[in-house]
């Protein structure tokens, strides 16, 4: 009965009612929303490589390691030579191999140097394939594949040639003239570092610092017929299929390995760690991530604290509308207290409609959120990275809800307290 009343008192009072719930909604449903991001947001930094296993590199520090090889931060560590790199691939529990070769830019970002087995294995996200804007992977040594981000700013299609420079700075004065790539491929939009990356072959980046290697036979005493057929064989094997990982590099940044079974990353990664053929360093990416979000982590509190504020002010809002129409009332409550409704029965009237208010609010938020993330959901994963995962609300917005209606029980006790005071004295009145 106190229910059925208290929705025709609202209904009597339905401006104020309305805007009322429309405050509450909005505040709800921000705190929600920032609440989502919030946990996708770490979900999708800890993936923002998937699929690899190990990283293993020179000892520099676990965060260093991970940022240079996945994030394209910071000072790549020295190299690891090729009898190590040969070592990993024949080990039996290692799958696949991606070398990596860092120290060179373009025009500020970064240049990788790698195999077409980067694109072959490398997953983000979800465990995502990288696919292609445009064009292809490595097509000849001196290919190369750009990031959509790079593509898109500087202006980049299929068939461009682009100058490295040697460095990590965004000015460099030692650039490799004599040795331009060609753009086989695009990257599709991913929203991780590899939108602002530039990936060459190994065999081309090599050629661009040292030459490229010729046979012991030189080219000089030649006949022009013989340098005709070399012309002619050259040619057709550039447009033979390029075997990037043919090339057998002296020595490269980093290594990714995908394991056979995921089971024994940490037995490989103590036995890489305790390996004393040369110094090396394995790293779990899935808890360097982790390690490396719970830096970040005041950014997300300093969030959801701001947008509790907001559902606090939102609260207070209420009360003040329900203390504020106490004196309109005052007829309301003098014929309930007419009819044998006592001052308790006042109280529990007040805040019965605070909280329908406030559980419509929190009903029309969780509709309002789930549709306004599903409808954002592609473009998020394609401008941010942010890929949403099922299901939206967990375990933190269940206890967000329940805070709230807690907190509107104790905001609503002032006007309920006041409505008290009223009958109390409107009871007083009938017995005088």
């Amino acid at each position: 009965m106190l229910s059925t009343i208290a929705i025709e008192s609202l209904k009597r009072r339905k401006t104020t009612a309305i805007l009322t719930l429309l405050s509450i909604t909005i505040s709800i449903s921000l705190l929600l929303c920032v609440d989502i991001i919030r946990t996708q947001v770490k979900t999708s930094f800890t993936r923002t490589v998937s699929g690899v296993d190990l990283i293993v590199g020179a000892p520099s520090g676990q965060l260093n390691l991970l940022l240079s090889s996945v994030f394209n931060i910071g000072t790549p560590t020295k190299g690891i030579e090729y009898k190590s790199i040969a070592a990993l691939q024949s080990n039996k529990q290692v799958s696949w191999l991606i070398p990596l070769s860092l120290g060179d830019t373009h025009r500020g970002f970064r240049v990788v140097g790698t195999t077409n087995s980067f694109f072959d294995h490398f997953k983000y996200g979800d465990m995502q394939s990288l696919e292609m804007a445009a064009g292809s992977a490595f097509t000849q040594p001196l290919s190369t594949v750009v990031g959509a981000d790079i593509a898109k700013s500087l202006g980049y299609k299929v068939g461009d040639k682009i100058i490295i420079s040697h460095g990590l700075g965004s000015v460099s004065f030692n650039n490799h003239d004599d040795h331009p790539f060609t753009i086989s491929g695009i990257v599709k939009k991913t929203g991780t570092p590899v939108d602002k990356a530039v990936y060459v072959t190994l065999q081309g980046l090599e050629e661009a610092h040292t030459g490229p290697k010729h046979s012991p036979t030189s080219m000089l005493g030649r006949k022009p017929a013989d340098k005709a057929k070399e012309h002619e064989h050259e040619h057709t094997k550039e447009h033979a299929a390029y075997n990037s990982e043919a090339f057998t590099p002296e020595s490269v940044s980093v290594v990714m390995l995908g394991l056979k079974h995921r089971v024994t990353a940490l037995q490989l990664q103590y036995q890489i760690n305790q390996s004393k053929k040369e110094p090396l360093m394995a790293i779990l990416p899935g808890m360097a991530l982790a390690e490396l979000w719970q830096i970040m982590g005041n950014v997300e509190s300093l969030l959801l604290g701001l947008s509790g504020l907001i559902v606090i002010c939102a609260l207070i809002g209420l009360a003040t509308m329900l203390l504020a129409t106490m004196r309109e009332r005052y007829q309301e409550i003098a014929v309930l207290r007419t009819i044998g409704a006592g001052p308790f029965t006042l109280l529990l009237l007040i805040q019965i409609e605070a909280m329908l208010l406030t559980i419509v609010s929190a009903a029309l938020s969780l509709g309002l959120v789930a549709g306004l993330m599903s409808a954002l959901k592609p473009w998020l994963s394609s401008t941010y990275g942010l890929f949403l995962s099922s299901p939206l609300f967990g375990q933190s917005s269940v206890i967000i809800i329940l805070l709230i209606l807690g907190c509107t029980y104790l905001v609503s006790l002032f006007p309920a307290v006041a409505a008290y005071r009223r009958g109390l004295h409107a009871g007083l009145n009938a017995n005088s």
